[in-house]
């Protein structure tokens, strides 16, 4: 199965947050409510200063994600 590049999700113990799934490398979930991430990959030393760039690229395409989506029930 292809997985789309991003997904949404939510969770009922947690109703005000909104979470945004990337599911490509390097793979994490933040929550938009508090900005927080949580990774999915463990990351080298040596490997860190390529992968800060694409991550922080990544997470700005994955709020437009979330912004695009959310225009489309507006």
């Amino acid at each position: 199965m292809k997985l789309p590049k991003f997904l949404l999700g939510d969770h009922s113990d947690h109703p005000d947050a909104v979470y945004v799934i990337h599911t490509h490398f390097p793979r994490f979930i933040i929550n938009l409510e508090t900005e927080a991430i949580e990774w999915f990959e463990d990351f080298e030393p040596e490997d860190e200063k390529d992968l800060k760039s694409e991550a922080e690229n990544a997470i700005v395409q994955a709020t437009a994600f979330y912004d695009l989506e959310v225009s489309k029930y507006e």
